[in-house]
């Protein structure tokens, strides 16, 4: 008898990319397999089922996709948290740190409205710094994030601890050692 697939079975790591010591978490194996990206979806809005979530918002690029799909399965909209200059109507901005100087992410004004809740959702947790400036903006609009759901978490690098330490709710479906 074979043992179950978990979601990280469905991980590829790439050696030395973008940069070398780097081991990167690859989840376009996991999305491209249909049982896995299942799986993977199930799993990221099960601890919320039963809630009230208004909205799902994804960080981009791959939170789009998980996001999408998270969104469809609750029966609810969903928000682009994207980069500069990528969205046609008016826009807030949140800048956040990077390993090398910074960058920008923006939500449309008018996405989220005083009070609703938002579940935000990317692929990966690395140093939470995206994700704290998808949270800003989400606040600043007046919404409540009712939790953080991500695919990998990469605990060594903090961003757990950060968001946590905001009083948000994490929830990722797997974790890897090193960076």
């Amino acid at each position: 008898m074979t043992a179950r697939k978990t979601v990280k079975d469905y991980i590829r790591t790439i050696v030395d990319f973008p940069h070398e010591g780097i081991l990167f978490r690859d989840v376009t194996t996991l999305f491209a397999d249909p049982r896995g990206f299942r799986m993977c979806v199930d799993q990221l809005l099960a601890p919320y089922a039963g809630m009230r979530i208004d909205k799902v918002a994804g960080l981009e690029a791959r939170g789009f996709i998980l996001g999408g799909a998270v969104a469809h399965q609750l029966s609810t909209g969903f928000v682009p948290i994207r980069k500069k200059g990528k969205l046609p109507g008016q826009t807030i901005s949140q800048s956040y740190k990077l390993e090398y100087g910074e960058a920008v992410v923006e939500v449309h004004d008018d996405a989220m409205q005083p009070g609703e809740k938002i579940l935000l959702v990317d692929d990966l947790l690395a140093t939470g710094g995206t994700a704290e400036a998808g949270i800003r903006l989400i606040e600043r609009l007046g919404a409540e994030v009712v939790g953080c759901a991500f695919v990998v978490d990469l605990p060594d690098l903090g961003g757990r601890k950060k968001l946590e330490a905001m009083g948000m709710d994490v929830h990722a479906l797997c974790a890897f050692e090193g960076l």
